[in-house]
């Protein structure tokens, strides 16, 4: 890891890249500190199981700050996955814009960007009408006010964006999941902070003191490591190649059909989340009474609860892996260039092969995804920590997985440098 870093620092292009994206996230981070207007100073601790909560990881953003930048872009990611869904032959129009190469993905980008900025607004509007009954934080309650403020959160939002297009185009790559990622990273020290307070500080509740404490620290290293292995794992299908195809290899030279494991990567618990969000933002609007019913419902220190969402997510781990994953694309692409599966028939066998293998796969994958994504609320349940600190859950996931594509984004980058420096040679 460390010779990779030394690779990346020698190329003056790549350092200039890496240099701007800090550059880029140190304004997010300033701008997470501007209160937004009309608020007052009144401290917000979300709970960890709660709603808001949920939607501060998966966006990135700062709704206990109360600041400029509080939805992050938690609205663009949701009218993505609208769009995506939409797209899969519902719409005929956006089916035509995902074949129509790089000016239909321009076109779809905008409408989503669109999308995004009324799902803003309306999460705006439910989050300050929703703090402002809990907490007061509103100056002046009213409806023209929760507007307003909901109106700054969406220009925030898109202001992010525009930041985000600037990574992409000009830094590192990956511009949205970094901003996510720099969100989710800023509250960790917070988070080892309670941690350690709560091993070995002056009003600590647990007996087991600083031990307790490195434990927690190697288990998150642990966690860390088990989230790394199951984004890389894949299943590798032999293939052979066909002589007739290429004549330049040798007779029965053997190749692989690579399946990850979680192809569907964290979208399954985004997913989850948005399922789980919509109902209440909806009641929070029609009654009172009912939204404090779905809260109430939708609590993860509910076991009933837990169960509910752990089939929600590995549901979803397989729709999402099926919508992505072309079983009969893929047989397709095989016989066309001339490749089989050994002992498997071309055609509609080997599609049936791949799907049968992909399920499996998968099986596992959602298995791993969902433990991950409850482990924080097990743990709390178990040893008291505060759900927020405690081990695994989405924050990780998402962190590590941007980390390992933003490695391969700038290997790519150096690579292509280095092919370029050789062939001009």
């Amino acid at each position: 890891m460390l010779s990779i870093f030394k690779d990346f620092l020698k190329n003056k292009e790549i350092r200039k890249r890496i240099l701007f994206t800090l550059v880029i996230l140190f304004i997010y981070r300033l701008g997470s500190a501007i209160p937004a207007p009309g608020i007052n100073d009144t401290v917000i601790t979300l709970s960890a199981n709660s709603l808001l909560n949920m939607m501060s990881i998966l966006g990135g953003g700062s709704i206990e700050q109360m600041s400029i930048f509080s939805l992050g872009v938690g609205p663009y990611i949701t009218a993505s996955i609208i769009i995506q869904l939409l797209s899969m032959d519902i719409i005929p129009a956006l089916t035509e814009m995902t074949k129509s190469g790089k000016k239909g993905r321009q076109q779809m980008d905008r409408i989503t960007r669109y999308v995004g900025v009324v799902l803003g607004i309306v999460q705006g509007f439910f989050i300050v009408q929703l703090l402002s009954n809990t907490y007061g934080i509103v100056e002046n309650p009213g409806f023209i006010s929760y507007l307003y403020i909901s109106v700054i959160f969406t220009a925030g939002t898109m202001f992010l964006l525009w930041l985000a297009d600037q990574i992409t185009s000009k830094g590192v790559g990956n511009g949205v999941s970094l901003i996510i990622f720099a969100g989710i990273v800023a509250d960790m020290p917070n988070n080892f902070q309670l941690v350690y307070n709560t091993f070995c500080g002056a009003n600590a509740t647990s007996k087991l003191g600083l031990l307790g404490f490195l434990i927690y620290c190697l288990m998150f290293v642990a966690i860390i490591v088990l989230v790394v292995v199951m984004q890389i794992s894949e299943r590798r299908i032999p293939i052979q190649q066909s002589t007739s195809h290429r004549m330049n290899k040798t007779k029965g030279d053997l190749n692989h059909l690579p399946l990850k494991i979680n192809s569907a990567s964290v979208i399954p618990v985004i997913f989850a989340g948005a399922l789980i969000q919509g109902p209440q933002i909806i009641a929070s609007w029609v009654n009172a009474d009912a939204y404090n019913f779905l809260s109430k419902l939708c609590d993860f220190t509910n076991p009933l609860f837990l169960v509910f969402y752990a089939l929600l997510v590995i549901a979803f781990t397989f729709f999402y892996t099926n919508l992505t994953v072309d079983p009969q694309k893929m047989a397709d692409d095989l016989s066309k260039q001339g490749q089989y599966i050994p002992g498997v028939r071309p055609g509609s066998e080997t599609k049936d092969y791949v799907s049968k293998v992909l399920n499996r796969i998968t099986c596992l994958g959602a298995v791993l995804l969902t433990f991950i994504a409850l482990l924080p609320y097990i743990v709390s349940g178990l040893t008291g920590l505060p759900q927020r600190a405690a081990l695994g859950g989405t924050g990780i996931i998402i962190v590590v997985g941007v980390a390992m594509d933003t490695i391969k984004e700038l290997k790519g980058k150096l690579t292509n440098k280095q092919y370029k420096g050789f062939v001009g040679k």
